[in-house]
C-alpha cells in the first residue's frame, strides 16, 4: 500500500502548496511512491484516511482553528510547511494593529462578516510532527523530507545559521556594508538566497534557538557596534509570534 498524502491550506497565499507542483518532473517520482488523497490545488477528489498531511498557512480565523484540528485528527503525521504555518508568518503583522483598523482596511463596510483571531502558527493549536519553514517552503527540502519518510529515516532541519551558507557562497557580509541582517540567528537551508541577491535575511525560516541568539547578539555588538534589539526589530515581518517567546 502506498502512503496516503494530503496537502491543505489555511490563511496564506498558498505559495508553499504551489511549490510542490513546481517540482514538475521530480513530482512524478513522488507520485509513483505515494497516493495523494486530498489536495485542493491539484485535484477535486478528497478522502480523509491520511498518513502524512502537509499544511501551509497560519491560523488566523476561527475557521482555520477548527480546520486544523480536523486535519490533525485525520493525519498520522502532520507537517507544517512554510513560514505562515511554522511561525505565523506575514499574517502576524495584523497582531500589531488594532483589530478594528485592519478589518476595516481589508473588508470595508463588510468587516463584521469576516471573523478574525490573533494570527499564529499551527503548532499553537495542534501537535506538529515536522516543520519545513521558509517563504516559500524550500521545495528541495520538501523532496528530501518525503524521501526520508518513504525510507523510514529520521528527518532533521539544518542546525546552523544562514551565515554559514552565505560564507560558502562567498558573499560579503551585509554588516560590512552597514546593513542589518537576521542571517546570524536564522536557521539555514535556503542557501542564503536573499543575501546572495542583495537583500537582507528577514528570518522566514525562524530563529534557531536562544543560544545562537545570545551568541549573535554578543558578536554583533563587539564587531559591528549593533545592538540585538535593533536587529530583532526586523523579526516582526515573519516571526512576530516567535519574537514573543524570545528573551
Amino acid at each position: 500500500m502506498k502512503p496516503k498524502v494530503a496537502i491543505f491550506s489555511l490563511t496564506g497565499c498558498e505559495g508553499c502548496s504551489l511549490a510542490i507542483l513546481e517540482l514538475e518532473d521530480r513530482l512524478l517520482d513522488i507520485l509513483d511512491a505515494v497516493e495523494v488523497v486530498n489536495f485542493r490545488e491539484g485535484m477535486t477528489e478528497r478522502t480523509w484516511d491520511i498518513d502524512i498531511g502537509f499544511v501551509d498557512g497560519a491560523v488566523s480565523t476561527p475557521q482555520d482553528e477548527t480546520e486544523v484540528r480536523h486535519i490533525r485528527e485525520h493525519c498520522t503525521t502532520l507537517v507544517a510547511i512554510g513560514a505562515c504555518a511554522c511561525l505565523g508568518g506575514l499574517n502576524t503583522l495584523k497582531n500589531h494593529q488594532p483589530e478594528e483598523d485592519y478589518r476595516r482596511y481589508v473588508y470595508g463596510d463588510r468587516a463584521e462578516w469576516f471573523p478574525t483571531i490573533t494570527a499564529r502558527p499551527i503548532s499553537s493549536v495542534v501537535k506538529v510532527d515536522y516543520e519545513l519553514p521558509g517563504c516559500p517552503m524550500i521545495k528541495e527540502e520538501f523532496l528530501r523530507f518525503v524521501t526520508h519518510a518513504l525510507a523510514g529515516r529520521t528527518f532533521t532541519l539544518p542546525d546552523h545559521a544562514v551565515c554559514v551558507e552565505c560564507k560558502k557562497r562567498g558573499n560579503l557580509c551585509l554588516y560590512e556594508k552597514g546593513e542589518i541582517c537576521l542571517g546570524p540567528m536564522t536557521r539555514a537551508g535556503c542557501d542564503a538566497i536573499c543575501p546572495t541577491y542583495g537583500s537582507k535575511c528577514e528570518a522566514c525560516r525562524g530563529i534557531l534557538n536562544e543560544d545562537v541568539l545570545k551568541a549573535a547578539g554578543i558578536n554583533l555588538r563587539e564587531q559591528y557596534n549593533v545592538e540585538l534589539d535593533d536587529v530583532l526589530a526586523d523579526l516582526q515581518l515573519f516571526g512576530a509570534y516567535q519574537a514573543k517567546a524570545l528573551p
